[in-house]
């Protein structure tokens, strides 16, 4: 991160739920914040329109002119191609197919802008500033509505021949399973990430099992969150406890997939399922301890992000200081 200029970034994180504006110091404190809803459903051009809009009121907020940033950076959830800055494609974003983002937002703004991953947005954050401090060579895994990653290796962020690397999430757990929203079957995300806690509580609750959730829900089975279903494990329910147990074992076998083919020092999870912590980490942690290679099991620390929800917004903001590489 270059300390000669002390000029801050604009920072955009555009997610499948909500779109994060910020603007943020060279020392990764953020100074101004806006937060609105994605509302992916109505296609490109009206998200990019709500990122317009909280770019400014972000700017607006911290009483600055696009004049006087360094840079603008967005964290965006999908396949990218960085080089020429284009989303490729993005299961959480329908519709978006080669949109060139970088570019839109450049000619609208008139400001120099960058595209990263948001989870390798994230994976920088906290390698800089947050759980991954003091280590070289970590993985950020976020679980969330899906679950996406990015791999810090010997200090440099890995992103692949195009900038595409990292979509962890995505690679086949079990062969003969569920469609996942990317198209492909079988994916990490559609055994581990919060929504398929949500759907297969549904699931089980369609087939006439008896939870608390329903209460806890008003009897709506479409307010059921993993948020939900962790607030009913919590408080003993056993469909809830079995249906986190679930996910977390299969959180656990992605990671000793992680374990054993990069050996890290550190996995750092972040993400709305991370909130419930032991939850899900414990079981997760103990799959990772029985099926891992002995070695980089006994290494690995698996803990939660620090950033908490600014992780990719404060890591997209130091990809600019740093030049974009």
């Amino acid at each position: 991160m270059s300390r000669g200029n002390h000029k801050p970034v604009l920072a955009v994180d555009l997610g499948g739920t909500k779109i994060a504006a910020a603007v943020v110091s060279p020392q990764g404190k953020v100074i101004s914040q806006t937060y609105c809803l994605s509302l992916a459903h109505e296609g490109p051009k009206a998200v990019i329109n709500r990122l317009f809009s909280g770019a400014h009121q972000a700017l607006q907020q911290s009483k600055l002119q696009t004049s006087e940033l360094k840079g603008l950076a967005i964290a965006a959830a999908g396949a990218l191609d960085t080089k020429r800055g284009l989303v490729t494609a993005s299961p959480h974003l329908p519709g978006w197919c080669d949109v060139p983002l970088r570019d839109i937002v450049a000619e609208k703004l008139g400001v120099e802008t960058y595209l990263i991953n948001d989870a390798s947005a994230a994976a920088l954050g906290e390698y800089h500033l947050g759980a991954g401090k003091g280590v070289d060579n970590l993985i950020y895994l976020t679980v969330s509505t899906g679950i996406g990653g990015g791999i810090i290796v010997n200090g440099e962020l890995y992103q692949g021949v195009d900038g595409s690397a990292g979509e962890i999430g995505h690679m086949t757990i079990d062969v003969n399973g569920e469609k996942c929203s990317c198209g492909n079957i079988g994916c990490w995300e559609t055994l581990a990430s919060g929504t398929a806690v949500a759907k297969e509580t549904v699931r089980r609750l369609s087939q006439g099992e008896r939870s608390s959730l329903l209460t806890l829900t008003e009897g709506k089975m479409e307010n059921i969150t993993a948020q939900t279903v962790a607030q009913a494990a919590r408080q003993g329910d056993t469909l809830a406890c079995d249906v986190i147990a679930k996910a977390a074992y299969y959180l656990g076998i992605g990671l000793v997939n992680l374990v054993n083919i990069f050996n890290p020092e550190r996995i750092v999870i972040g993400g709305g399922m991370a909130q419930m912590g032991s939850l899900l980490f414990a079981p997760a942690q103990k799959v990772v301890k029985e099926r891992a290679f002995f070695l980089p099991a006994r290494t690995v620390r698996i803990i939660r992000a620090k950033l908490g929800g600014n992780s990719a917004i404060i890591g997209a903001a130091l990809f600019v200081f740093q030049g974009g590489g």
